[in-house]
């Protein structure tokens, strides 16, 4: 028996409770997994939020152990790449939507859903960086793959702030660029400063209707917003700018102009 977050439907409301779950129980909802997990850490994603609160329909299948991830160790496998004792992470592949996350003391998922943790990384710091600063990697690796070099420009982080931001910014700086941070929390500049920003700039620029285009001023940018903040971002890039956008903190629409795209 271990102790999971249960998320159930009760008249179109949901129901979150901590439950005792038998192993049996894992089993039959593990969609062919093959290696279970003892559990150490995870972390609460803004999808797991929605999915707690039922602000938004992001289970599928009920009921439902939310978290999108978890860092741990091997209980057991039937699988050839891993071991009792393996340290792993996960990430996505539909946790907490189509099959049981990380919101538990065990988990069982398919072998390809997990990634080996380097002996030097504990499952803490795994989780420290957790699917915010995954995330914000993979930012940066875009914009590198498009060809964004240091001597290129600013580089604008929006929602700053938020757990992808503060990666992002952080990663952008050590690895050379200028970074600018928006935010509406002009509180936290000190922070944002330390993280390695260069400039702050505030939210409110950015997230009213703007021009369909504008003055050139951005190398390339993360956004980590969405909606009026993204319009405004893609009609101030630069000339052979990119932009990873990554989240909808805004809103989902994107009322832009295919004008800074021609």
């Amino acid at each position: 028996m271990f102790k999971a977050l249960i998320l159930e439907k009760q008249d179109d409301r949901t129901v979150a409770s901590i439950q005792l779950i038998d192993e049996a129980r894992l089993a039959a909802s593990a969609d062919g997994g093959d290696v279970l997990v003892r559990v150490d850490f995870s972390t609460l994603n803004y999808k797991d939020g929605l999915a707690i609160t039922g602000k938004a329909p992001v289970v599928r299948t009920w009921p439902m152990v939310p978290g999108i991830d978890f860092a741990g160790v091997v209980e057991s496998s039937s699988h050839p790449d891993y071991k009792p004792g393996d340290k792993v992470v996960m990430n996505g592949w539909g946790a907490g939507e189509t099959h049981w996350g990380g919101l538990a003391q065990k988990a069982r998922v398919p072998a390809d859903h997990l990634i080996a943790l380097p002996a030097n990384i504990t499952t803490r710091q795994a989780m420290a960086v957790g699917t915010a600063g995954y995330t914000a990697m993979l930012c940066v690796q875009a914009l590198e793959k498009h060809g964004i070099g240091t001597n290129d420009g600013d580089v604008l982080v929006t929602g700053a702030n938020g757990g992808v931001g503060s990666f992002a910014v952080a990663i952008l700086a050590k690895r050379g660029y200028r970074v600018i941070a928006s935010t509406g929390r002009p509180e936290e500049a000190a922070r944002l400063r330390e993280l390695g920003a260069a400039d702050i700039v505030e939210r409110a620029t950015l997230s009213e209707p703007g021009k369909p285009l504008q003055k050139e001023r951005w190398a390339a940018a993360v956004d980590c917003v969405g909606s009026h903040t993204l319009a405004n971002v893609c009609a101030s890039l630069r000339y052979g700018g990119a932009v990873a956008a990554c989240g909808l903190a805004q809103g989902m629409d994107f009322p832009a102009t295919v004008a800074p795209f021609i």
